[in-house]
């Protein structure tokens, strides 16, 4: 980590505001005057080798994302076009942003809006749409672009059966480019005074990339353009070798594609770098630690490429990328060790043997369990707000006297309501299936044959639980 010492006068420091400290804000009088001129962050408390590292703050937008942009600049190409009658619906094919976005402006337009998102998004970003009015219908994340079922071909057939009805079509529509062309790039010129050296970013759509990239080219012809592609794009190994692959798959939600995007300008690029999702979600997590930047996942991409980059120059330059979402949406994910570990993404000790298998370890006080005379209800209430299913009853001497589930709960209150008050040792399962963090993988198949799940435990202490998805998990990261 490095602290740039580099101050505020110096040349290349982007311009502040010329308003005294108590000056009053203006006053909006609609969220959409809200959208762009979002903020530039210098990160500096990061690794950047020789270079300056600007993060263009679109998570500030206000509907947290860059997608606020295009969304604006779509709809009011589709007013002025007459494609878009009042009272019209707005169908797009997204990876959640876009929608979000679209439905920010359409709320204000007095449009509805379906949004057709892959499988693969966060509940974080459904639950805001649907939050926000839209009707989201989720398809596969495992089909490729001509399939009934892929998200974009999809969306596009439910705009063609219904009336009244537009497919929006960010990935072909010229007012996506536009709008970067005409606000986020010229917002970046400004605010760097013109001295921008390389520009990272990330194609979702491609608009990003070919906006900002066509208007910083405009001013200065030297500038490079970066690529930061996930592990599996198309894009990064079309872009570099000139060679057609296979799409594979990834998490990082929002950028990386399948196919190429028609308004994506590629010969603007001029190298592209590939980010593993590990890379990004770690990255994502630094810029939080170091910068106290909340961002999302394809944020983690860019600036992981964004470093890389600056890492591997020799002499000092100024480069952009951007937050290009807030990181709220993923903290069921991404911020949340749990999944990382689930995933393969965090290290954590290793045993050799069963434990290794337990992915929350009471022996290191990550899981939840109930004493015996825990009231039910509490526990109830425990396992509705951690969303666990299970969890074992520990004694006096805290060695495990029995496991207590969801059915136990049901089955003791479904015909006496007041039962709710009473401990948790009435109704638990003592049918216990005790296995020691020696035994054998092939072990935990009979217990899970029977329905019930394997509690690790020897003479010493409880080490945690084994389930079915906690071996399939396992397995999976032998692949993996």
């Amino acid at each position: 980590m490095q602290s740039n010492a580099s101050s505020a006068s110096d040349t290349a420091s982007p311009h502040r505001s010329a308003e005294p400290p108590d000056a009053t804000p203006s006053v909006f009088g609609s969220v959409l005057e809200m959208i762009g001129n979002t903020p530039m962050l210098e990160a500096r408390r990061l690794e950047t080798g020789p270079c300056r590292l600007f993060l263009k703050l679109e998570c500030q937008n206000p509907g947290n994302s860059i997608k606020d942009r295009i969304a604006l600049s779509m709809i009011d190409d589709a007013e002025r076009a007459g494609r878009l009658r009042p009272g019209g619906r707005i169908v797009e094919g997204t990876a959640g942003n876009t929608g979000i976005a679209l439905a920010l402006v359409a709320r204000q337009r007095g449009y509805s809006v379906t949004v057709v998102v892959p499988d693969k998004m966060s509940e974080g970003k459904i639950s805001h749409l649907r939050a926000m009015g839209a009707e989201v219908i989720l398809t596969r994340s495992d089909v490729e672009k001509g399939h009934p079922e892929y998200y974009q071909d999809m969306a596009a057939r439910i705009a063609a059966e219904s009336d009244n009805a537009i497919y929006i079509n960010q990935f072909a529509n010229p007012a996506n480019p536009d709008a970067h062309e005409r606000t986020t790039g010229p917002e970046i010129w400004s605010q760097l005074a013109g001295r921008v050296d390389a520009f990272v970013a990330g194609v979702g759509s491609g608009g990003t990339m070919s906006g900002v990239g066509r208007f910083l080219r405009s001013r200065n012809p030297d500038v490079e353009l970066i690529l930061a592609d996930p592990a599996g794009s198309i894009l990064a190994p079309l872009i570099n070798e000139g060679r057609k692959v296979t799409p594979g798959s990834w998490l990082v939600e929002g950028i990386g594609e399948d196919f190429v995007p028609e308004i994506l300008d590629l010969e603007l690029i001029d190298r592209a770098c590939t980010v593993t999702d590990r890379e990004s979600f770690l990255a994502a997590r630094e810029l939080l630690n170091a910068e106290g930047i909340l961002a999302g996942s394809s944020s983690g991409t860019l600036l992981a490429a964004a470093l890389r980059y600056c890492r591997e120059q020799s002499e000092p330059k100024n480069v952009v990328t951007f937050v290009c979402d807030s990181g709220a949406k993923y903290t069921d994910k991404m911020f949340n060790d749990f999944w990382m570990i689930d995933n393969g993404f965090l290290p954590r000790e290793s045993y050799g043997d069963l434990r290794d298998l337990i992915s929350r370890r009471h022996t290191e006080q990550q899981d939840h369990v109930f004493r015996e005379q825990t009231p039910v209800m509490q526990a109830f209430k425990v396992m509705r707000l951690y969303g666990i299913s299970q969890a074992v009853v520990l004694g006096a001497d805290d060695t495990v006297t029995g496991i207590v589930d969801e059915s136990d709960i049901l089955l003791a209150v479904v015909h006496d309501r007041a039962n709710f008050r009473r401990p948790v040792s009435d109704f638990m399962s003592r049918r216990l299936e005790t296995i020691p963090p020696t035994a054998s993988v092939n072990d935990l198949l009979p217990i899970f044959r029977a329905d019930r799940v394997a509690i690790v435990a020897d003479d010493r202490e409880f080490y945690g639980l084994i389930t079915r998805i906690d071996l399939l998990n396992h397995l999976r990261n032998q692949v993996f």
